[in-house]
């Protein structure tokens, strides 16, 4: 690692933002965690929900049953949890547009009053040469039947590949199709090879778009949402950056800002705790206050136990891919009793070995622990 030699000028006003610009140009690059750290703010849970199958079809009744636990965790606990349908938890590249219609149409029947966010991208794009906008429509129009939910825009082989300014435009021109709230999406390289994370400048871009409440960063590499939480916070953007670290939870955590994570979907009742015992004892909404002190010093712990979980569910196979975490997390939710069967979608491939329900006991010995220590319910502690 080589840093600057001398006191170089560092980027702080959007005026100075070029397309070319670098994080490193900028102040919000070298921003620490420690000085952000917020001890005030309940941020939402955005649980990416998995979709179990079981003899190659749905297990609706598991669907409901997860997402029943996730919000019982979140509501006993305080914190706004989101459930996020239809993203890569939710097997979007292998569902047809019928079972993802299902997929949302179900949820609403089943929670009519609840939130959703769904993940839309660009369908029938494999043997096209060039982005077309037209492409997000048909899964766009599907999520925007239904009131009460975000459409996040996942990004897309095409749409990535563009330059900054035309990548800018290319996300402005779906948005001219959102009727309901959007949350743009990027990803690092180390998720597919075609991935690249947003500029500074294209970030500034977007969070000033009106129709742009939120974006997601998902990273293994580069610290790039601690980038986007200390540009949005320092020139108070009406824009949420939300973390898609599942290699991370507790950053977003300790510095007040929203998860948009599958790990929800194996971790939700411990990550509910960790947020209510992160809160200082001051704030009105936190439920379980400390008898002294500001916050309760138990919560590092406790994102290490989550961590050790979440680190197996996503660990990399051969291939350097953490892509069979859908798998892991359908044994931890059979092990919990929640679903019945570990079935992945009958098209996916990314799946684990025979080994993975021991694997997976044996990585819930310690969260299991502390949820039976700081009387965390919901997650089996048996």
């Amino acid at each position: 690692m080589h840093e600057s030699d001398d006191a170089c000028h560092l980027i702080s006003h959007p005026s100075e933002l070029k397309p070319t610009t670098t994080w490193m140009e900028t102040k919000w690059g070298w921003t620490s965690e420690e000085s952000l750290i917020d001890h005030q703010t309940r941020a939402r849970l955005c649980a990416a929900v998995l979709l179990p199958f079981h003899d190659g079809k749905p297990d609706w009744s598991g669907f409901y049953k997860s997402i029943r636990w996730m919000m019982d965790s979140a509501e006993y606990y305080g914190v706004e949890l989101v459930p996020v349908l239809n993203a890569d938890t939710g097997y979007i590249f292998q569902l047809d547009n019928d079972t993802y219609s299902e997929v949302l149409k179900r949820f609403r029947s089943e929670f009519p009053n609840s939130k959703f966010i769904a993940g839309v991208t660009a369908r029938g794009a494999d043997s096209d040469s060039k982005f077309l906008v037209e492409r997000y429509y048909p899964l766009m129009d599907l999520v925007q039947e239904h009131d009460n939910c975000e459409v996040m825009i996942m990004t897309s082989r095409w749409l990535n590949s563009l330059c900054p300014e035309e990548r800018r435009d290319g996300y402005f021109a779906i948005a001219e199709r959102l009727e309901r709230p959007g949350i743009v999406h990027a990803l690092e390289p180390s998720f597919v090879p075609w991935a690249t994370p947003f500029e500074p400048w294209l970030l500034w871009q977007l969070a000033s778009h009106p129709k742009f409440v939120g974006g997601k960063v998902s990273t293994l590499d580069v610290p790039h949402f601690l980038y986007w939480s200390a540009m949005c916070r320092d020139l108070s953007l009406n824009f949420s950056p939300h973390s898609g670290d599942d290699f991370g939870i507790a950053t977003a955590i300790k510095i007040g800002m929203p998860l948009l994570i599958g790990a929800a979907s194996s971790s939700a009742p411990l990550i509910c705790a960790a947020k209510d015992m992160w809160l200082g004892n001051n704030v009105a909404e936190k439920r379980f206050p400390t008898r002294h002190g500001h916050f309760d010093t138990r919560v590092y712990k406790l994102f290490e136990a989550i961590q050790s979980l979440e680190d197996q569910v996503f660990r990399f196979d051969a291939s350097e891919s953490v892509a069979a975490y859908k798998h892991s997390t359908a044994h931890v939710l059979k092990i919990l009793g929640i679903i019945q069967s570990t079935d992945p979608h009958p098209m996916c491939s990314d799946r684990r070995d025979l080994n993975e329900s021991t694997a997976m006991q044996q990585s819930m010995i310690r969260p299991r622990r502390m949820a039976k220590m700081l009387g965390i319910p919901y997650f089996d502690a048996t």
